[in-house]
């Protein structure tokens, strides 16, 4: 019964609206008619910049990892022969909070893909494979400023790191590391499409180092 209500709890958190609250507190707009309609980091860098993308970036992060922390309120998962169920309900605690975030409550079911909160469960279950699916997220975005195609290779690149490069034994953590890619890949279908029709947008960083490259290009 505890775990339901914390189960509950992570949803809940996982249903701040962050992009929302903070397009009508700063410009009196809702992000979700703006782009591509969602709720999330990547319209958010892509309607407001990078300044406001950043910080609905981080925010989503917390809720993923404040999320799995809520199991630091039952001492039964701090012992040491209970590391398999901990981890159990640390996964449960983060999924939570991505379909809250996928679908919140406060914002009528119509929200983000949760790449950046799946990203703050991941921070919290495994920070190695966290920074390492960073990597990949900003070596992507670095060369292509393409929001949507760096999150579907470092979602790819989780069960690569889990299945073979960290060789994980936990089979719900692998599975999960399967679920999370299909998952990115799946609430990316649109932007897939416009990838594939070069009409997807880029995020409005770096572009300073582009508008070096044409006018060396025009010399």
């Amino acid at each position: 019964m505890k775990e339901l209500f914390f189960i509950i709890l992570a949803y809940l958190i996982g249903s701040i609206p962050s992009a929302l609250i903070i397009s009508k507190r700063f410009f009196g707009v809702d992000i979700r008619d703006y782009g591509s309609g969602n709720m999330g980091a990547t319209n958010t860098f892509r309607v407001l910049g990078s300044k406001y993308g950043t910080i609905v970036m981080i925010l989503d992060i917390l809720k993923g990892a404040v999320a799995v922390g809520l199991y630091n309120f039952l001492p039964y998962y701090f012992n040491t022969d209970a590391e398999l169920q901990r981890t159990n309900f640390m996964i449960g605690l983060g999924l939570a909070a991505v379909v809250g975030h996928i679908f919140p409550i406060y914002a009528n079911f119509k929200g983000g893909k949760g790449v950046a909160t799946l990203f703050g469960m991941i921070l919290a279950l495994q920070p190695v494979v966290a920074i390492s699916c960073v990597g990949v997220f900003l070596l992507v975005l670095y060369f292509t400023r393409y929001v949507s195609l760096s999150s579907i290779f470092a979602a790819l690149f989780l069960p690569i790191g889990v299945l073979w490069i960290w060789n994980e034994h936990e089979f719900l953590y692998r599975l999960f590391a399967l679920i999370v890619a299909a998952l990115v890949v799946f609430t990316h279908q649109k932007n897939i499409i416009r990838l594939l029709r070069g009409v997807e947008s880029r995020v409005p960083i770096l572009k300073y180092r582009d508008k070096r490259k044409s006018r060396r290009r025009g010399e």
